[in-house]
């Protein structure tokens, strides 16, 4: 680049960086947030305990409930369990997927019971995060009350507890009230090609 081209572009990134700190200084309110990972692509839960590691690297307390997966041995959970068990609980309590288990009253009995812990962790004001695992799948299928939850969410969450909740098919009424909705995409998957699930990839 040319000293004129090089000064010009100086000069832009300038003025973005003046309208930038702007824009930030207008942004000094903290809350708990409500935050839905969903859509058909894939990344919704490693998103959400991707936000789990961070509270863990800055030794904030946190906790993690599965609706669905409780039945496989998860990367995550290992590294969890082994290593930070102090900082993070983890409870597993669904028993896999619906059409594995082919129950709908456990499936519903199971559901229950992961939503009543999911509401005693996030009651608990020392957790700064909670997750809760594939929930949208149990509410998809009715297993959970959507307005129970977003009732519970809007009205005794605390106010500085973040919630995430992974799954795909998000129930509308969840999305209206959450602060951060992310819908992942797909675009392409190995699946599609035959290739199975892979350790350190799906789990």
């Amino acid at each position: 680049m040319t000293e004129a081209e090089l000064a010009r572009h100086s000069e832009k990134m300038a003025k973005k960086k003046q309208a930038r700190e702007k824009i930030m200084a207008t942004k000094t309110d903290e809350k708990g947030l409500v935050i839905v990972h969903t859509g058909k692509g894939k990344g919704k839960s490693t998103a959400g305990f991707g936000m789990i590691f961070r509270h863990i690297a800055h030794a904030k307390p946190c906790a993690v409930v599965q609706f669905i997966k409780g039945a496989m041995l998860t990367g995550e959970r290992e590294l969890i369990e082994r290593h930070f068990s102090d900082l993070c609980q983890f409870h597993t309590l669904g028993e896999g997927f619906t059409w594995e288990t082919q129950d709908r009253a456990r499936d519903i009995a199971m559901a229950q019971k992961a939503w009543e812990k999911a509401k005693e962790l996030i009651r608990d004001e020392r957790n700064s995060m909670v997750l809760l695992d594939e929930i949208n799948i149990a509410l998809r299928y009715d297993y959970i009350d959507v307005a129970e939850v977003v009732e519970f969410l809007s009205t005794e969450k605390p106010y500085m507890t973040h919630v995430v909740l992974t799954g795909r098919n998000a129930k509308e009424e969840l999305i209206e009230i959450a602060d951060l909705v992310t819908e992942m995409e797909l675009v392409k998957h190995p699946f599609r090609s035959g290739i199975k699930a892979q350790i350190g990839v799906e789990f």
